[in-house]
């Protein structure tokens, strides 16, 4: 069986994300700029699906558990014209935990223990904030996700799983990915061994 192809959102704005604060695993529910980006990634999606000659219907939907996705997910498929709640969802789609950081943004981290967080900079795909997940760990959960699909696949989930994921299938390296800007209301395409991102 051919590779699975991967329709990739990221979930819409939320106010953590507008005011740089960590979410990680909190459940920050979107803007109304999110919902804006969520219904365009669907309308993006509909481009795609046409462009493709691929029906929506035959396609599996999954998105991370966070309501973040999960909301999005909903935004996509009514676009798509499609019931909404007919999806599944996958922890392993959850975004990369920031522990003691979340809830704060990074100059407030910064200023609490500069050391560790220079330290950080340098070791960014490998070393987790205090009591958070590592890049590394995510991509390794991400990789087995992927593994695992059976059919192509409209997914929505988090910045830093798709960085997991980019470095999982080869497209970037640890260092390359781990500052990369994941733009909102984008679709971003894996599939036939490259990468592409519409928007």
């Amino acid at each position: 069986m051919p590779a699975p192809v991967i329709y990739y959102i990221r979930h819409g704005e939320t106010e953590w994300n507008a005011t740089g604060r960590l979410q990680g695993t909190q459940d920050i529910p979107l803007n109304a700029l999110g919902r804006k980006q969520a219904a365009h990634a669907g309308e993006v999606l509909t481009g795609l699906f046409a462009r493709d000659g691929r029906d929506r219907n035959d396609l599996a939907y999954v998105a991370s558990p966070l309501g973040r996705a999960r909301s999005t997910m909903d935004f996509v498929r009514e676009v798509l014209g499609l019931a909404p709640g007919e999806y599944s969802l996958d922890d392993r789609l959850r975004e990369i935990g920031y522990g003691e950081w979340e809830g704060s943004t990074l100059a407030e981290m910064e200023a609490k223990d500069p050391a560790f967080y220079a330290k950080r900079l340098t070791e960014k795909w490998t070393m987790s904030s205090p009591g958070g997940e590592t890049y590394a760990s995510v991509q390794l959960r991400m990789r087995d996700w992927y593994d695992s699909l059976k059919a192509d696949t409209v997914a929505v989930a988090h910045g830093g799983t798709c960085r997991a994921l980019m470095v999982a299938l080869g497209h970037e390296t640890p260092q390359s990915a781990a500052d990369l800007f994941i733009e909102q209301g984008a679709v971003y395409v894996f599939g036939n061994g490259s990468l592409t991102k519409h928007s």
